[in-house]
């Protein structure tokens, strides 16, 4: 019988080695649930999914998508901050770059063709799970744009980091320096989803039906400051001024986020924050800001908060910048 149990095929010898490796394989891989994830979610995440040279599983990918406004008092830009201090292995998504280069507003959604490209760039796969995060100094501000952007172009797995300060103050691991250019990607040239975008036209409309009797009552926030809303702070692009869209709510980004932390609030305090502000989850909601940055902020925000149907909140992307340059809308200030 010792005999025998020793007298195993290769076959069935190598049988148990093949099992365990499958399931070291299933182990390995952890998917993030939520669409805001926690420092403590990535790092799991990113300790279970460690990527490999021959490996082609999906990986996690911390994504950098810092972006400072035009009129940054220390001139800070994105791709400055990204080499000062970044998540191990993250890309970086450049705002300035990815954008539509055809256009004269600054961050209008770019081409599939140039999205395609520009995943391929950053060496990032279809099947790749994707945190999106901002910078330490500002919390959360520009990687909602991004995360919203690549779910505008279907990427089927997108997350919010809550936050890179949080991730820094809480001793996660950093690095700095330079970084070399990704292994580029066959990223497929994807079909954007119209319905989370709205258009220019539509817009008007809304502007010039407010306030008359059978309007639709679709809500349009603006996530820029009550000052620039309200006409009385400028706008920090040269040559803009302030004012806001008729029929438009004063909804400013920072008001959904921590004060100490720059962390987007719970669910549940953003819900009651969008009720103080009148609005009704029933309605269609458009979040807008200056050139479509923080607009996004407000989409995440009401996703946290399952303020309305998802498929019923859409992100106007020309935002101020556009709706300034075309005096078919009157502004109102």
């Amino acid at each position: 019988m010792v005999l025998l149990a020793h007298m195993r095929s290769p076959l069935l010898a190598r049988q148990p080695a093949l099992y365990s490796s499958r399931l070291m394989g299933q182990a390995r891989r952890i998917t993030l649930d939520s669409y805001i994830v926690t420092p403590k979610e990535l790092s799991n995440a990113l300790s279970k999914n460690v990527p490999t040279k021959i490996s082609t599983a999906p990986r996690v990918i911390p994504l950098c998508a810092s972006w400072f406004l035009p009129n940054d008092p220390q001139g800070r830009t994105g791709r400055q901050v990204f080499t000062e201090q970044r998540i191990p292995s993250a890309r970086f998504f450049d705002l300035d770059a990815v954008k539509d280069h055809g256009s004269p507003y600054p961050h209008m959604l770019p081409t599939a063709e140039d999205f395609a490209k520009a995943m391929q760039g950053m060496g990032i796969r279809k099947d790749d799970e994707i945190v999106v995060y901002d910078t330490k100094e500002l919390g959360i501000f520009s990687a909602p744009r991004v995360g919203w952007t690549l779910k505008v172009f279907g990427h089927p797995s997108v997350h919010i980091l809550n936050n890179f300060r949080l991730w820094v103050e809480q001793g996660y691991p950093t690095e700095s320096g330079e970084v070399n250019s990704p292994e580029s990607t066959d990223y497929p040239v994807p079909v954007i989803d119209s319905g989370k975008v709205v258009q220019f036209s539509e817009v008007k409309e809304i502007a010039k039906d407010y306030g008359k009797e059978g309007a639709e009552g679709i809500q349009i926030l603006d996530a820029r400051g009550k000052g620039r809303w309200a006409g009385t702070d400028p706008e920090p692009r040269p040559g803009l001024s302030s004012g806001h869209i008729p029929g438009s709510v004063s909804v400013p980004f920072t008001e959904l986020l921590d004060p100490t932390t720059g962390t987007l609030l719970p669910g549940e305090e953003l819900g009651k924050l969008f009720l103080s502000k009148g609005l009704d989850p029933d309605k269609s909601i458009i979040s807008s800001c200056g050139t479509g940055v923080t607009a996004a902020v407000i989409d995440a925000a009401l996703g946290e908060a399952e303020f309305g149907r998802s498929d019923d909140r859409r992100l106007y992307d020309g935002s101020w910048t556009y709706v300034l340059s075309t005096p078919v809308i009157p502004a109102y200030d």
